[in-house]
């Protein structure tokens, strides 16, 4: 085991160096699913950090990432192999051009089908197969960590065909028989709980919810990503943006947005909030109007007293 995969400290001390802050239940999930050889299930709203715990990850262990983005109709050719057909039947054509070569000799029929058995059967071998995003995992020397994003936009008929993958790191090519991963992969999946997912492929996993994080974990994401707010600021935006996570919005506020509204308001060098800026900035928070409209109304609610006044100072 990598040593800083080694303790749940570690992991935390690692992360938090490649800016991901994460809490200490993510970080017992992600010592025990490396420990265990699990894939880790992660669930939660949109924009809480799932796809970067992937993306981290990688980075730690300097492996490669390889991302499988999941939609509706995905199927074995795009995610697990495909054959190449075009060199398939080039190959085919070579053969038939040197098949008299092959033959020569050859007496009848039988004679020349016992010539040709003797010969290895290349036409569905690894040199005309095209690896996709799972066999590709499987079959890195070094090992990979391998994304399966966003699993609840696939199909249920999709999640069958990751169950030997996820269950033994193995899948099974009808031509070739199971290949093995010689370095087991270090799996995520996220889900944004658009569909239930079968209980056999969450049998598989370790489970990991992630919520929109606690003020105080909030601002210590926003402090990581930007060493140069002030506190008071920082303080005010992240009890700002769990203000508008609690109103009735078609797309509540991520992390990434909450993330940008405070580059935002540096850029606008700001020390606190004031109603003209929240106004003049909800766009980069909230992605639609009719949200923009119903903050706008709750700004009274939102804001607090002590930061109502000016306070902004732009170049």
């Amino acid at each position: 085991m990598s040593s800083t995969l080694s303790s749940i400290d570690s992991i935390i001390s690692a992360f938090a160096e490649h800016g991901y802050i994460c809490s200490e239940k993510i970080a017992t999930a992600v010592f025990l699913a490396n420990a265990l050889e699990k894939p880790i299930l992660i669930e939660g709203p949109p924009g809480v950090g799932k796809t970067e715990l992937a993306n981290t990850m990688a980075l730690i262990t300097e492996q490669e990432l390889i991302r499988l983005q999941c939609y509706e109709g995905l199927d074995e050719a795009k995610a697990l192999y495909e054959w190449k057909y075009g060199k398939q039947l080039l190959y085919t054509q070579i053969l038939k051009e040197k098949l008299g070569d092959l033959l020569e000799g050859t007496q009848g029929l039988d004679g020349a089908m016992d010539r040709l058995h003797s010969f290895s059967d290349v036409f569905y071998s690894e040199r005309f197969i095209e690896p996709r995003p799972l066999l590709k995992a499987l079959t890195s020397s070094d090992g990979a960590v391998l994304l399966i994003d966003e699993i609840d936009k696939a199909d249920q008929e999709f999640e069958s065909l990751l169950l030997e993958v996820l269950g033994h790191y193995q899948t099974s090519i009808p031509e070739l028989g199971t290949i093995k991963a010689e370095v087991a992969p270090r799996v995520f999946l996220t889900s944004n709980n658009t569909r239930d997912l079968s209980d056999a492929l969450k049998r598989r996993c370790l489970h990991l919810y992630i919520p929109y994080p606690d003020e105080r974990l909030e601002q210590k994401i926003i402090a990581s990503r930007l060493p140069e707010i002030d506190p008071d600021l920082n303080r005010q935006l992240v009890g700002f943006v769990h203000g508008l996570r609690s109103l009735d919005l078609k797309k509540a506020p991520a992390i990434s947005e909450t993330i940008d509204w405070a580059r935002s308001l540096v850029l606008l060098k700001a020390n606190q909030l004031d109603r003209q800026l929240v106004r003049d900035t909800l766009n980069v928070l909230l992605k639609f109007e009719h949200d923009i409209e119903a903050a706008t109304e709750k700004l009274g609610d939102l804001l607090k007293p002590s930061v109502s006044g000016t306070s902004r100072a732009v170049n």
